[in-house]
């Protein structure tokens, strides 16, 4: 009975400091009061108090704000319309086209120096494409990266950063190759045509107002039906008679007139 009552006062004892004890938390609680939820919480709250900075500082000062926005724009921008590599050979076959329509008496030497130089670079496979972010570069390589030559795959005997600047061929820049385009220009003029002609002659200077309304009223006159001679006295002809019969019948006129006033 003793031994009983002994154990029946351990279970009581138990059950009480049970009861007294405070009740263990969800799995939830214990995370969020660990380390780990101490240091979100501390994140999210510098995140939250630094987004308010931004709005209360923009609100303060919009002009810093819209220049600050308008950079970023413009750098976004610059992202978004870099160049690729494709866009760079799109490029260039169809300025070789454009070439290509033309007889070879009135392509521009530059152009079409230039142009001819990069098709044979593609076709060794030398173009290079380099992305810097905003921006793309075509560079020319001494060998093709496929190329099974020891000069070509050896790391050590490639070309140096130092000299890029002396093997960069064309710019890509807000969806345009710059120096594709610039040597595009006048792609249709052949100056070496030009050269014998006097210094006067070979630079051309913008039209006048008044050379532009004579050139347009000689193109109206040109749509004009010719007249010849013959039609020109008949034309005359017939003015005279009328004029004639006009005046032979105003003395009459004038007689009735007379008699109706009488």
């Amino acid at each position: 009975m003793a031994s009983l009552r002994v154990v029946r006062r351990t279970f009581c004892a138990a059950a009480e400091a049970a009861a007294a004890a405070p009740a263990a938390g969800s799995r939830w609680e214990r995370l969020k009061n660990s380390k780990a939820g101490a240091w979100c919480r501390g994140l999210v709250s510098d995140y939250k108090e630094a987004c308010r900075e931004i709005f209360v500082g923009a609100w303060e000062r919009p002009v810093k704000a819209s220049v600050y926005m308008s950079l970023l724009g413009g750098v976004w921008a610059c992202f978004y319309t870099r160049p690729d590599e494709s866009s760079f050979e799109a490029a260039l076959l169809d300025r070789s086209g454009q070439l290509g329509l033309l007889s070879p008496w009135i392509r521009n030497a530059t152009s079409d120096a230039h142009v001819q130089s990069l098709v044979k670079l593609r076709n060794e496979g030398r173009l290079h494409h380099v992305s810097l972010g905003l921006l793309s570069l075509v560079y020319r390589a001494d060998y093709d990266p496929d190329t099974s030559l020891y000069e070509a795959q050896c790391s050590n005997l490639s070309v140096p950063w130092r000299e890029l600047p002396q093997r960069i061929l064309d710019v890509g820049f807000v969806g345009h190759w710059w120096i594709l385009d610039s040597k595009m220009k006048d792609y249709d003029v052949n100056e070496d045509e030009f050269k014998h002609l006097p210094a006067h002659m070979q630079g051309t200077s913008p039209p006048s107002v008044q050379e532009v309304e004579r050139s347009e009223r000689l193109h109206k006159e040109s749509w004009l039906a010719l007249t010849t001679e013959e039609e020109e006295e008949k034309e005359t002809n017939v003015v005279d008679i009328k004029q004639e019969s006009v005046s032979e019948e105003s003395p009459v006129k004038a007689l009735e007139q007379d008699q109706t006033q009488a």
